[in-house]
């Protein structure tokens, strides 16, 4: 049995398809959300990749990703003319404060912040604060997308959330191998 091509040539006009069957611009205010969320998912795959993350942490961050995926998958999916979705809220009240438990779990086990830290370090710390700067932007994504269509305010919270998770995970790798952390110090 021969397999169909991956590409289709219906997205050559600068087009693509939402589910539903909808089309709109690739360069359009729904597709930076989701497109950006997807670029969030990726990076949190590297992070989860990196050879000092422990296994539960792997377990996490997948878990991560399978929300993401669902947020994805809700902002790829314009809503009707009564304002429904097909496709749920993208995120859930209980994975927010998952989030929140996993936050609290990795912070103890960090010491106190106390100074402005700047991304670096080790490369899997580097790699989470790059995610937590992804993060960030599609939160910024997602409010421009808000002012447009509904959203639900779980999945800014749940965004939210994760760019904190991630700032203090990039915090916790240097520490759980005594790497000093970067800090910013003021032009003298």
């Amino acid at each position: 049995m021969k397999k169909s091509p991956l590409y289709t040539r219906t997205g050559d006009d600068g087009t693509t398809a939402l589910i539903g069957g909808t089309r709109a611009r690739k360069n359009s205010v729904r597709i930076e959300a989701y497109g950006t969320v997807d670029e969030l998912n990726s990076w949190v795959g590297l992070v989860a990749a990196q050879s000092d993350v422990t296994p539960e942490e792997v377990e996490w961050l997948q878990w991560i990703q399978c929300r993401l995926f669902d947020i994805g998958s809700y902002l790829a999916c314009p809503p009707d003319a009564d304002g429904n979705v097909m496709v749920g809220e993208g995120a859930s009240v209980e994975a927010v404060e998952q989030l929140e438990h996993i936050i609290d779990e990795v912070d103890n086990a960090t010491p106190p912040l106390k100074l402005f830290v700047l991304p670096g370090g080790t490369q899997s710390a580097a790699t989470a604060q790059i995610a937590r700067t992804v993060a960030r932007r599609a939160e910024r994504r997602i409010l421009t997308l808000a002012e447009e269509a509904p959203v639900s305010p779980t999945v800014l919270k749940f965004v939210n959330r994760l760019s904190d998770l991630l700032f203090v995970l990039g915090r916790n790798l240097n520490t759980r191998v005594s790497h000093p952390e970067p800090t910013w110090r003021r032009k003298r």
